[in-house]
């Protein structure tokens, strides 16, 4: 099992814009031709096992980004294995690691593929050093691949208008549909936080929902009027119908009286999109999307944003402004006289 270790960060409840808005597990190794299954690297992996549990103890990062390290680490002490005969970290290169990073591009490995193994091995050799496990950085020199940021799409607030208000409630499941498609626009939430949300969780005299996001942090989001509504319809007539002996205390149950996953959450998405007649590629991010752009537009700082929705870095919250931008440009062209 991977080690975990909970961690929590300030919060700050802020008023909504709108109504609406308000020892390791190792993991299977890819292969690489001309090496085998046989190929043992017991130093390097041995590093890389001591490196994962710092990572969990030390600095308390998800499981997730355990696995997603160790995942680098250990596909990079293979190929070093088979390719260099190199078992041991102490006598991996630049060249080395530049030779195995120019192979996965090669490979067709994605530029966010690249950086995410870069800054694996950056880390780690890092660690390594600083542990007195060997003498020199190997990866100090390494360049982070350069990424395209692709501005994320958002639907107008019409069309969320129109989304959400052609879920007929009358229908099996349609409060708790409604419901959960409320909040992911009201508050933001990853696919993943609203399949967690709890019902201890959630304060309904406060319109505030705690969840828990990336690193297992968490934070306090309001939630709007309107989702509240729904949330109120849906658990006081349709859950008490869906609860079964092996329910938990999730807000979101399925038929069965399961937690919803977040597989059956993008299928409930899609299928009211369809039925609203969107044609736009509707799916839970997206709303998370609109959520923040549409806050942005209405006024709210910028650093309220990233708190509502987890982000560590001010930066990844900043691609909003440039969503806003370009619907302010677009404004302007349709309706400046001399535009």
């Amino acid at each position: 099992m991977l080690l975990r270790n909970d961690s929590c960060r300030g919060e700050a409840a802020v008023p909504a814009a709108t109504n609406r808005i308000p020892h390791v597990t190792r993991m299977p190794l890819q292969d690489f031709a001309g090496d085998t299954h046989a190929t043992t690297v017991p130093e390097m992996e041995h590093a890389i096992d001591s490196f994962i549990r710092f990572l969990a103890v030390e600095r308390g990062l998800s499981e997730n980004y355990q696995l997603s390290t160790q995942r680098s680490l250990s596909e990079f002490a293979r190929w070093c294995a088979a390719r260099k005969k190199i078992d041991n970290p102490r006598i991996v290169t630049l060249p080395v690691l530049s030779e195995y990073l120019i192979e996965r591009k090669r490979a067709g490995l994605s530029a966010s593929s690249i950086k995410l193994i870069v800054v694996a091995l950056k880390i780690f050799f890092r660690f390594l050093v600083g542990k007195g496990a060997i003498e020199r950085d190997p990866a100090e020199a390494l360049t982070l691949p350069r990424i395209e940021r692709y501005l994320p799409e958002t639907l107008n607030e019409l069309q969320v208008e129109q989304l959400l208000e052609k879920i007929d409630t009358n229908a099996l499941h349609g409060l708790r549909d409604r419901a959960m498609m409320e909040l992911l626009y009201a508050s933001g939430l990853r696919i993943s936080e609203l399949a967690n949300a709890r019902l201890e969780n959630f304060n309904f005299e406060e319109r505030i929902v705690r969840v828990t996001g990336k690193g297992n942090k968490t934070r306090l989001v309001p939630v709007g009027r309107k989702a509240c509504e729904a949330l109120a319809a849906y658990l006081s007539t349709e859950r008490p119908k869906l609860v079964k002996r092996r329910s938990g205390s999730e807000i979101f149950l399925s038929a069965r009286g399961t937690k919803l996953t977040t597989a059956r959450i993008w299928q409930i998405v899609k299928k009211h999109a369809r039925h609203a007649g969107l044609e736009k590629n509707i799916y839970p991010h997206l709303l998370r999307h609109s959520f923040a752009t549409h806050l942005l537009g209405n006024g709210a700082d910028l650093r309220i944003i990233q708190e509502m929705l987890g982000h560590s870095d001010i930066s990844t919250t900043q691609v909003y402004t440039h969503v806003d931008q370009q619907r302010l440009k677009a404004v302007h062209r349709q309706f400046h006289p001399r535009a």
